[in-house]
């Protein structure tokens, strides 16, 4: 009991934080309004008007789950799209939004690619950072010289990769939980890939994935929804109009459980272990979420930390989370520790996860849960970065506009039951892929001593 307590009290003295620093920010959830641009870019608004300032984001289904035969490209292009768009070259972009304090994102995933700006709403700065951004969008000049430069960074991204045992262990890891479905590859590609890129296989990826039919564009700031309009409009008017992206194939199950071991001269044994999860939208998502909150999601008061870090002291940081995407991402476990301990780690971890599913949480530890997460959520929602965010999700992965609204309410209604259930229906501990990266004879010595 005296474990259970201490978890207890350390996730009520959590909660008492997150209520005390969001005292002075708690607001309901924003109002979201949903339209479609002239060229069939969907839009989604929140008016925000307390700071003049404005925050767009406009998303492509374009991640690295579109590469196809040319892993890579998804991420390269998106990476091109600020070296150079209309007249101006790398350091012009960057001078223009400097001049009016304007800040400038980008990234790309295995779902989807993105840019994204925050102005002022004064002139000049609204002018020059939406223009800019409209040219980055719909002109990229994939100059070559620059192609060659960014190629190279991401060789060298990519080869420093290999010289860390986490990441290659990650990598291994998605192989082996998505098998020949496009989300198994990493984005930045493969060295072999990358290095037979060229710019005009950039060009069409862009031609293709770059059009309104298949762009989401999140607006939230101090404009009234007939600017939004215009901003919506000024931002991807001239793209093609094009078409969506063709859905991704369903993620089949693992049908058994996979064990790689990858030898590596590192200090520790990294372990990670992952089966397809769920996806956005899914029925199950608040159970899992919730549950694997408990699991492995709330850091120091969750039951993995308990066991592998609190009880035995296997590991100072272990975790497990859901990765939701278009269709089923993965739900992934990862600790790393002593080599000669790694076999005791994994069983640990592994023996949690079954007594977990089988008994599901104590109504205690649902409690606290919910509490934190309930907690908490006002500072999820609490910059207009963070709502844009969310907007931008919602819209790409077809979400109810009523889902921040209702997002509280659909965690209080989780019960220890529903957990239980759909961690019996989505979680089989016996088909699980396990990659393990260490020194494989120091691990398999120490173990046997």
């Amino acid at each position: 009991m005296g474990i259970f307590a201490d978890r207890g009290r350390l996730a009520v003295i959590a909660v008492g934080l997150a209520a005390f620093f969001c005292a002075g920010i708690l607001r309901a959830a924003p109002e979201i309004e949903s339209w479609q641009t002239g060229k069939g870019a969907q839009v989604l608004f929140v008016a925000a008007p307390d700071l003049p300032m404005v925050d767009v984001r406009v998303v492509f289904h374009a991640g690295s789950a579109r590469d196809g035969e040319r892993p890579g490209v998804a991420s390269l292009t998106q990476s091109m799209l600020t070296q150079g768009a209309g007249e101006w070259d790398a350091d012009a972009i960057a001078e223009r939004l400097e001049a009016v304090g304007a800040k400038l994102g980008s990234g790309a995933r295995r779902d989807m690619a993105y840019v994204s700006v925050r102005t002022l709403t004064r002139q000049p700065a609204l002018d020059v950072a939406l223009d800019t951004v409209a040219a980055i969008l719909t002109r990229p000049n994939f100059d070559p010289s620059d192609f060659e430069r960014v190629r190279e960074n991401t060789l060298v991204g990519l080869r420093r990769d290999e010289q860390d045992p986490g990441t290659v262990g990650k990598k291994a890891v998605y192989r082996q939980i998505f098998g020949s479905h496009p989300y198994a590859g990493d984005p930045s590609g493969t060295l072999e890939s990358v290095a037979t890129l060229k710019p005009e296989d950039l060009a069409a990826f862009h031609s293709r994935y770059y059009v309104a039919r298949n762009a989401v564009v999140a607006i939230v700031g101090a404009v009234s929804r007939e600017e939004a309009e215009a901003i919506a409009e000024r931002v991807t008017v001239g793209l093609e109009a094009g078409a969506p992206a063709s859905p991704l194939p369903p993620v089949p199950e693992l049908k058994v459980g996979v064990l790689e071991e990858l030898d590596y001269p590192s200090t520790q044994t990294h372990v990670y272990a992952g089966q397809p999860g769920m996806k956005r939208g899914d029925a199950d998502y608040f159970p899992l979420y919730v549950g694997n909150h408990i699991l492995g999601g709330s850091g120091l008061v969750s039951l993995l930390m308990e066991e592998v870090r609190e009880k035995r002291g296997l590991s100072y940081s272990v975790y497990s989370y859901f990765l939701p995407m278009a269709e089923r991402g993965p739900f992934l476990m990862g600790l790393s520790t002593k080599n000669e301990q790694a076999a005791q780690a994994r069983e640990v971890l592994m023996d949690t996860v079954r007594r977990f599913r089988e008994q599901g949480p104590s109504e205690e530890e649902l409690s606290a849960a919910v509490k934190n997460i309930t907690g908490g959520f006002p500072l999820r929602i609490a910059s207009n970065a963070d709502v844009v965010q969310y907007l931008a999700m919602i819209g790409f992965y077809g979400l109810p506009l009523d889902y921040l609204d209702r997002f509280n309410e659909k965690v209080r209604a989780v019960t220890a039951e529903d957990i239980r259930d759909a961690f019996r229906r989505r979680v089989n501990p016996e088909r699980f892929a396990t990659v393990i990266v260490g020194p494989r004879e120091e691990r398999m010595v120490r173990a046997n001593d």
